[in-house]
């Protein structure tokens, strides 16, 4: 059992109408709350692969729903509430994700064989006593901030052939370039849009014209159309026009980093729209494109022959708004920090690795050819700010890591003495069929 459960529970509970029926029965009471068979064997089917290579998954599972029976037997008696508005948006943010898992709003009701709204009314019970034996949870392990000292004290328990081994890690940071899109070629793609909007203002088909001259791939061959749109899933220009217009309405021209697009709202289905967009994108000149590179590699060789800094060139000359301001470093979204292993690299591209393999500590490579988020063409150079070997972990380079396994082990005495204090003092039976469990925790079970 981990003490991150809870927020594993959020997420299951979403599947259970989609589960085969088992025969019900009570397994387990803890204070007033019942535990159902069905909920082990729910939980069971979520972990299918782990729970197919571990023998005790049955018993895991189990105690991890025991867990949160004492949570909530304990919130009842904290007076621990949860407000309406916190329920509708952790229903809302279940549904959200697995929408977009299913395609829309429509597969979603079809593979379920229900509409939303009755969905989110057989779950709201449920997602309500998670979210308050969450809230319970939060307050068995408060705001756990350890101090060095006593992230050195963790450390020094840990024998030496016990200690974690941290794989090569790089720490890399960039320079990106992009070439300049001149205001005659922006006043140009403007116009044009605007007369294909003035077309479908008179009548002509928006589906035709989208698939005709639209230059978003991810929609053109479908005549324009996104069906489902969730706020989150667009950038913020987009969603801001989307959601505000009326079914049939068509918007004004508004500009991304994509370009400028026209909208039509073709239908609103709840929290999500199914939308029609016709994107322009302004050319840009082949003579700008070298002009950015040249740009590139001029600031290349002053940070090469030690003129310039790469933090400072990087805060003067990058066109990465969310790297320039930090020196131009790179943050992993896996961990967020800036430390990358060689396999996230390879997945982000697969060439930079070849060249970051032989290249020194404060090198910076050649100009490379980028293509950003936006599809843009840009250019950009990578510097190397650091690179360690496969070692023992330890207090100096891995700081940030024992931080974690420090407080994660801290939380987890904070949940076993919790356990063990209040199943003393909770009425707690459970089905002689779970006895032979070897349960990972100290309860005290009413016999």
């Amino acid at each position: 059992m981990k003490f991150k459960l809870i927020s594993t529970f959020l997420l299951l509970s979403i599947f259970i109408n989609a589960q085969p029926q088992v025969l019900d029965k009570v397994i387990a009471v803890i204070g007033k709350n019942p535990m159902l068979l069905s909920e082990v064997e729910t939980s069971l089917v979520q972990q299918k692969e782990k729970a197919q290579n571990d023998p005790n998954a049955r018993c895991k599972s189990f105690e991890d729903l025991l867990f949160q029976k004492l949570l909530l037997s304990q919130a009842d008696r904290d007076s621990i509430t949860v407000e309406d508005k916190e329920v509708d948006g952790e229903l809302t943010r279940r549904i959200n994700y697995y929408v977009g898992m299913l395609g829309s709003e429509e597969k979603f009701e079809q593979f379920y064989g229900k509409r939303i709204s009755v969905f989110k009314d057989e779950l709201r019970d449920d997602v309500k006593d998670q979210l308050k034996a969450q809230k319970m949870q939060q307050k068995i392990t408060g705001e756990l901030k350890l101090t060095p000292g006593e992230v050195r004290m963790y450390y020094n328990t840990i024998p030496f052939d016990s200690l974690p081994l941290i794989n090569s890690e790089y720490e890399i940071g960039h320079i990106i370039r992009k070439p300049p899109i001149n205001d005659e070629t922006k006043k140009e793609t403007r116009e044009l849009l605007d007369t294909y909007r003035q077309r479908v203002i008179n009548g002509e088909s928006m589906s035709v014209l989208c698939a005709l001259y639209s230059e978003d791939p991810g929609s053109a061959k479908n005549g324009g159309r996104y069906e489902s749109v969730m706020r989150g899933q667009f950038v913020p220009e987009f969603e801001a026009i989307a959601f505000k217009l009326k079914a049939g309405e068509i918007s004004e021209i508004f500009e991304t980093t994509y370009g400028y697009h026209f909208i039509q709202l073709v239908a609103r289905k709840g929290e999500s729209v199914d939308v029609r967009h016709l994107l322009l994108s302004p050319k840009i000149s082949q003579l700008d494109v070298l002009k950015a590179k040249n740009e590139l590699d001029s600031v290349q060789k002053l940070i090469s022959n030690g003129t310039i800094n790469f933090n400072a060139a990087a805060l003067k000359y990058s066109d990465d708004k969310e790297t320039k301001q930090n020196g131009g470093l790179i943050v992993n979204p896996a961990n967020n920090n800036t430390k990358w292993e060689i396999e996230e690299l390879g997945q982000t591209d697969q060439n930079l690795v070849f060249m970051l393999d032989k290249m020194q500590i404060g090198e910076v490579t050649p100009v490379l050819q980028h293509v950003g988020q936006d599809t843009k063409q840009a250019w950009r150079i990578v510097y190397l700010k650091s690179r360690s070997e496969p070692h023992k972990a330890n207090l100096k380079d891995d700081y940030a890591k024992l931080l974690n396994m420090a407080t994660f082990d801290k939380q987890k005495k904070l949940i076993t003495d919790w356990i063990a204090k209040k199943s003393k003092t909770t009425y707690i039976k459970i089905n002689s069929e779970f006895n032979s469990c070897k349960l990972e925790y100290n309860w005290t079970i009413t016999p």
